[in-house]
């Protein structure tokens, strides 16, 4: 398992998502990390996007914010030690709303909860994916 790769301006990310997958692959003690040149497949992908939208507003005309959604898109792979792709997944997406608060430092709090939250989600779609398709 490698760091994702991060192409969104969310500085971190590839961390908090890197360290999600990290857990989810290894929680039920059936796969084991190891070093590279001992690894029988190694996991590796890009988060691709992250984009931030509002859903509701306070009144039809406001232009405040209520609500609001973050989406992330990653791609997954799955390669043997010599570089063939065993598995793939594209454009893997998940989203997740968080409360806009009058206080901005606050909204920014909840914003980063929502992307841990989309996160772990993401590690267990993504781990299902994996698990599924052997």
């Amino acid at each position: 398992m490698v760091t994702l790769e991060n192409r969104t301006s969310e500085t971190g990310a590839e961390n908090i998502f890197t360290n999600d997958l990290i857990y989810e692959v290894t929680r039920d003690n059936k796969v084991f990390l190891t070093s590279k040149d001992k690894a029988e497949a190694l996991l590796s992908g890009i988060i691709q996007s992250m984009s931030i939208e509002t859903i509701s507003r306070k009144g039809a005309h406001s232009s405040l914010s209520l609500e609001r959604r973050v989406t992330i898109t990653v791609d997954v792979k799955l390669t043997d030690p010599n570089g063939k792709v065993i598995w793939y997944a594209s454009d893997v997406s998940a989203n997740e709303a968080y409360d806009v608060m009058s206080d901005k430092l606050a909204t920014e709090q909840k914003r980063k909860g929502a992307i841990s939250a989309l996160s772990k989600r993401l590690a267990e779609k993504l781990y299902a994916r994996i698990t599924d398709d052997f």
